[in-house]
């Protein structure tokens, strides 16, 4: 599914970091816990909101209806 918002715990906004996380992480293979320092997220529920992350859409899409 879609990254949540905001964190489940704090509400902290976390949405928006999550385009440039996936990028640096994955495309750029850069280590997540400096990329998570540089956009400021510090609060561990919210880092855990990024890291355990999966996405999911391109798996249901398969099984909607046409």
């Amino acid at each position: 599914m879609m990254i949540p918002v905001r964190c489940f715990s704090c509400g902290q906004v976390v949405g928006d970091k999550w385009q440039e996380f996936n990028e640096r992480v994955n495309v750029k293979k850069e280590n997540a816990d400096k990329v998570l320092d540089s956009l400021e997220v510090k609060r561990y529920c919210c880092r855990r909101m990024l890291i355990s992350h999966v996405e999911l859409i391109d798996d249901i899409i398969n099984y909607s209806r046409k």
